[in-house]
């Protein structure tokens, strides 16, 4: 049945409809929902538009294209509500720079396209390319590219006879080349990497917080685990089967200042939490990973937000999946992602967990907005003695 509305509808009658909200509020999420046309101009939209909001009493909703194109209008050329929306365009356009840099890294050179060249296939200004593609994938291109490229080289690691061997099937056109990204690309030497990081040195310590005890690890690159649980010894057994070669060494007095920066994150967000991390996983989990931690404290977002913001709308199940494999903890915060309806979905280290980072997040970011509603008060209000003494210039 048609929601189309009669001519003769008041304005206030659509404004009272929740569509007419979205339109206003060009809602992309509302895009494919409903379209709607307006009288005056003839021309049908949709919902998020960018084009001047129409009076209302000239607005009518259609719950499909079929009815808006058979009221007679044209297709705005805005918001083209006959093709892709925006923000579908703009995914489109990212996930094909994502495949030509994974096409340049699998050729013979191992060479991925420059942001000049890129920026001319989605025909876009280098700059405006550059932008939108870190706003929808969490990472600049040439992030992206070395990114996948580490995945490529840990695979053929695994699978080739011999480190040159695998050199060659990753696309790298010499050992040399490799070698001098090797350290950066794998977070240790190709033969400690093939042997299962074999001799590769891990510090940790735990402590204890409100949320239980935190445990963490760090390489020469930076932290490569922050777990946290009930039992110290739970969590060592943990690290030892993330990283079944690595050689841990624990009880370090220097890595506990480390330890100490996370529980203080975790008892007050609002100090921050500034850490090198050793980040290690797929091209698409460094993806999703970099989008979490854009999220400000204080704020979520939903799985299905995470995948649209990496340019993979359809990706929802995936980006569930990297935030369950999140072996860095706080620092890296799948915490602040939530189910469509706000409810809080499982977190490795327990819901209730989640639901206390969040709460503290929140009340923090609410504390820290009303001393800064304070501050400007303060700065605006009129000194009290200085107006007085002009009331009365005897005093």
């Amino acid at each position: 049945m048609s929601t189309s509305k009669d001519p003769s509808e008041s304005a206030s009658a659509l404004q009272a409809d929740p569509r007419w909200g979205r339109i206003v509020a060009r809602d992309q999420s509302a895009d494919g929902a409903f379209w709607y046309s307006v009288v005056t101009t003839g021309i049908y939209c949709r919902p998020s538009c960018p084009s001047r909001t129409a009076n209302p009493g000239n607005v009518r909703l259609h719950d499909t294209l079929a009815q808006a194109r058979a009221t007679g209008a044209r297709p705005c050329k805005r918001c083209n509500p006959e093709g892709l929306a925006w923000a579908a365009g703009n995914a489109a356009l990212v996930a094909k720079a994502c495949r030509l840099i994974e096409q340049g890294l699998a050729g013979p050179d191992a060479c991925a396209p420059t942001l000049g060249a890129l920026a001319e296939a989605a025909e876009m200004s280098p700059g405006h390319f550059h932008r939108l593609f870190k706003a929808s994938t969490g990472l600049t291109p040439k992030a992206y590219a070395m990114a996948h490229q580490a995945r490529l080289i840990r695979e053929t690691l695994t699978r080739s006879a011999t480190v040159t061997a695998a050199i060659h099937d990753a696309g790298f056109g010499s050992d040399g080349r490799f070698y001098e990204q090797s350290t950066g690309l794998l977070g240790m030497t190709p033969t400690r990497f093939r042997a299962g990081g074999v001799n590769e040195t891990l510090r940790f310590a735990v402590g204890s917080c409100s949320l239980g005890r935190v445990l963490v690890a760090s390489s020469t690159q930076g932290v490569a685990a922050i777990l946290i649980g009930d039992d110290p010894l739970a969590l060592q057994h943990d690290l030892q089967q993330r990283f079944p070669r690595a050689r841990l060494v624990g009880g370090d007095a220097d890595h506990e200042q480390r330890v100490a920066q996370v529980i203080g994150f975790v008892e007050a967000p609002g100090l921050g939490l500034e850490l090198p991390l050793d980040v290690r996983g797929t091209a698409f989990q460094h993806r999703v990973w970099q989008a979490l931690r854009q999220i400000p404290a204080g704020r979520t977002t939903t799985y299905r937000e995470v995948a649209e913001m990496i340019g993979a709308p359809t990706a929802t199940r995936a980006v569930a999946g990297a935030c369950a494999a999140n072996p860095i903890g706080v620092a890296i915060p799948c915490h602040r992602v939530v189910r469509s309806d706000g409810s809080l979905s499982g977190y490795r280290w327990g819901v209730e967990r989640k639901r206390a980072l969040l709460q503290r997040e929140a009340a923090d970011a609410a504390a820290a907005e009303g001393h800064e509603r304070a501050a400007t008060a303060t700065d605006t209000e009129p000194d009290r003695g200085t107006v007085k003494r002009r009331a009365n210039p005897a005093v």
